[in-house]
């Protein structure tokens, strides 16, 4: 005779006891899944917020920076403004006794038999007219000018015949420029020292 032994309750209690396993196994594996989202969602929050912070920073500190960048900007035109008023008085005070060399350089160099009419000055170039009892002397006045360190480029525009005050006279323009000073004034500075 042989014995019969029933397995169907031991496999059925195998079977629960894979399926209790297997739901034990289950609730750790998401109780793990939910600390890993749980700390990685908090992580990336976390970072999330420090870049804000840094963001926040940044543009807190580039406003700073814009500003000061605009009172820089505002500085070097002041700076440029202030250049160009000192280049303008340099040139002035260079050129203060540039009149005066002139009318000297005209008095001496005027031959005699002529005399100035007008003189009229526009930057360095001065035109001068006046009258002269013989053609010759104009030549004269240009080379004598010609020969100034102060006075360069006599040019005759026109000479002309003339009767005035019952005599008759040569009408004479020419054009001179004047020799101007190019050395910076620094550099005078440095020479009288």
């Amino acid at each position: 005779m042989t014995a019969r032994i029933n397995l169907l309750p031991h496999r059925e209690m195998r079977r629960t006891q894979q399926q209790q396993h297997f739901f034990v196994m289950l609730g750790v594996v998401v109780a793990i899944g939910a600390t890993i989202w749980f700390g990685g969602h908090t992580y990336l929050e976390s970072a999330l917020s420090n870049q804000q912070a840094r963001n926040k920073y940044l543009e807190g500190e580039i406003v700073k920076i814009d500003k000061e960048i605009a009172e820089i900007k505002k500085l070097k035109e002041q700076i440029a403004a202030l250049l160009k008023r000192k280049q303008v008085v340099e040139t002035l005070q260079s050129n203060r006794a540039e009149v005066v060399h002139l009318l000297d350089q005209l008095v001496r160099q005027l031959p005699d038999g002529m005399y100035l009419k007008t003189i009229k000055q526009q930057g360095a170039k001065v035109t001068i007219s006046g009258y002269t009892q013989s053609q010759a002397r104009v030549s004269t006045l240009m080379r004598n000018l010609e020969g100034s360190q102060y006075l360069q480029k006599a040019n005759l525009v026109e000479i002309k015949s003339v009767a005035t005050g019952g005599q008759r006279l040569n009408e004479f323009t020419m054009n001179i420029e004047i020799t101007r000073n190019t050395e910076p004034t620094d550099k005078k500075a440095g020479k009288r020292g």
